[in-house]
């Protein structure tokens, strides 16, 4: 595969913030976790090369949605950017008490690499009993959650790993309210 085709793949990566929930029906899920802790629920969607994140608490909702479509997106995003390269990104909901934090780095790896970040991944996944899809796609491919809760807030770090230019998508993001 040459560099234009990666670097394609990797420039369509985008993480969205929703100030609503959104419909699943708009995706094509291949797993779904619900995590009600507190005052707080979480629900998390796999799908291949993206996730979506809905944190609820009270009337407020978020949601996060990484994905490499273009096309046939909810409207009504709060923030919306690419995902290529490293990035950091808080927005404070202050009526609502919530805060949100992400940081996004993706990387692209040689093929050695890739496989034996691929095996190490999906090993830590199976660990952590995290939400997770596998497929191949020019070789094989793997999105993961590991979601870790407390009392007020929630972590959730996803990986996506796609194989047609080596790609690693990793997103940490918190949910926290008052």
């Amino acid at each position: 595969m040459n560099s234009t085709t990666r670097s394609t793949t990797l420039q369509a990566l985008q993480l969205h913030l929703f100030p609503k929930a959104l419909h699943p029906e708009l995706f094509d899920l291949c797993g779904r976790r619900v995590v009600t802790q507190g005052a707080y629920e979480l629900e998390a969607w796999i799908l291949p090369n993206a996730h979506v994140i809905r944190f609820g608490f009270g009337r407020a909702c978020y949601t996060e949605l990484v994905t490499d479509r273009e096309q046939g997106l909810p409207e009504g995003a709060a923030e919306t950017f690419f995902c290529a390269g490293e990035r950091d990104f808080e927005k404070q909901f202050q009526s609502d008490g919530i805060t949100y934090m992400t940081s996004v780095q993706t990387e692209q790896l040689g093929d050695n690499l890739y496989a034996a970040t691929y095996d190490e991944l999906r090993d830590f996944g199976r660990e952590v009993d995290g939400l997770s899809h596998t497929w191949d796609d020019g070789g094989p491919c793997l999105s993961m959650l590991d979601i870790q809760r407390y009392d007020k807030e929630v972590h959730v770090q996803a990986y996506h790993m796609i194989a047609r230019g080596g790609i690693v998508l990793r997103t940490q993001s918190l949910f926290e309210h008052a």
